[in-house]
């Protein structure tokens, strides 16, 4: 059992409640909560309906599958059966039959943006759209890029070096709404990963370094506003696009995204860029090193479980990244208890106990080797030591981060 406290975790975009762009909730039948959702996916059921096959899908063969038994909804290109997602989705199926048989890309970031749907729905991609885009003429092209400039406030941005004159060069782009600023990173590239990349903010100096191959491609900036510590780092992967999300201190229009550093938007080799040093207290725990350890360095690990109380949904921080991780790793299990649900919430509920942790917390066999890790405020990590060791948990199995 891992829990960790909130301040571990940066809050993840998808649980901002923000004036623009938000949708509400509908209730959802009992057993169709994310986490059913992913156990579903996970159970190797084909839930596209093709046997595993990927398809070119034409415009008139999108158009056909546009019911609530058999839906497909295009977005940025890709095109996802969606009919088994219908009753997952928080926002009710009417939400997603407004796209049924079409392109969904435009009401999709109207309502969603920041939600990394290529993870959600992975088990879902039916293929790519056959139609391709036709490259607007080199005139136009131009003249769009210096108007992007400008709406976006920034100056204009410094020649990319080295290999990307060759090569496909990665840009960037951002947007906000009321309480957030995302900026998304288009590598261009094909199986970035959470490895290759390295985001840091502090002081108002936003520092996004993507790794691809020997080469570093940066964007650094000193930002417009303040915004703050935490944050959260969307990645697609198949496609290759970084998101950072960022919280505003102040629900302020802003006019630009920051003032580019000296090293922004240049792709140069690794040995040329030089290390990166900032001051030590990020706000995470050890809880968190341990958790990314236990699944990458461990390789005799059968299972990590999380176990992670809140009072409210909202306070659930970095979800969206937990669930992302729980989708992709089968050993993670992540479990969410609220100690004060609405009534809509479908999870677990209660505060930390003997029976709650008995629920939980079960050897797969007897003589398998366990390490339970708690973390928290003291009266929580107390109580729940001594839960453990009423369940029959041995003191060196338990270990408890002190404040």
């Amino acid at each position: 059992m891992l829990n960790v406290p909130p301040q571990a975790f940066p809050a993840p975009a998808s649980q901002q409640r923000v004036a623009a762009g938000s949708r509400a909730k509908v209730p959802l039948k009992p057993g169709r909560s994310l986490m059913d959702w992913i156990r579903l996916t996970k159970s190797g059921k084909d839930l596209t309906g093709l046997k595993g096959r990927l398809i070119e899908v034409t415009e008139d063969e999108l158009a056909k599958h546009n019911k609530k038994e058999d839906c497909w909804i295009c977005i940025r290109g890709f095109v996802y059966n969606v009919t088994p997602y219908m009753e997952y989705h928080p926002g009710g199926e009417d939400e997603l039959m407004k796209a049924a048989g079409s392109d969904g890309t435009d009401l999709f970031d109207q309502v969603h943006r920041w939600v990394n749907y290529e993870s959600m729905l992975k088990e879902c991609l039916v293929g790519r759209m056959a139609v391709k885009p036709i490259a607007a003429p080199k005139e136009i092209s131009s003249t769009l890029s210096e108007e992007k400039k400008q709406l976006n406030g920034m100056l204009p941005e410094k020649k990319v070096l080295g290999a990307s004159a060759k090569g496909l060069t990665p840009s960037y782009d951002w947007f906000q709404t009321d309480s957030l600023i995302t900026v998304v990173i288009y590598t261009k590239q094909k199986d970035v990963n959470a490895e290759l990349v390295i985001v840091d903010c502090q002081d108002k100096q936003l520092r996004g370094e993507i790794i691809m191959d020997d080469h570093s491609y940066l964007v650094e900036v000193d930002l417009d506003h303040a915004v703050q510590e935490d944050l959260a780092v969307n990645i697609a992967e198949k496609v290759g696009k970084v998101e950072i999300i960022l919280k505003k201190k102040d629900n302020i229009h802003w006019k630009m995204l920051g003032r580019p550093l000296e090293s922004h938007n240049t792709l140069i080799k690794r040995t040329g860029r030089g290390l990166f040093y900032r001051k030590s207290g990020t706000g995470f725990t050890p809880m968190v090193k341990l958790l990314n350890f236990a699944l990458t360095e461990v390789s005799c690990l059968r299972t990590v479980k999380l176990i992670f109380f809140n009072k409210t949904e909202d306070d659930i921080l970095w979800r969206s990244q937990l669930e992302q991780l729980a989708l992709k790793d089968e050993r993670f299990e992540v479990q969410f208890v609220l100690s004060q649900p609405t009534k809509d919430w479908v999870g677990k509920h209660g505060k930390i106990s003997s029976s709650l942790l008995c629920e939980f917390v079960k050897r797969s066999r007897k003589d398998s080797k366990v390490l339970i890790c708690i973390c928290g405020p003291t009266p929580f990590t107390e109580q729940g030591v001594q839960y453990l060791k009423d369940l029959g948990y041995s003191q060196e199995e338990i270990h408890a981060f002190s404040a």
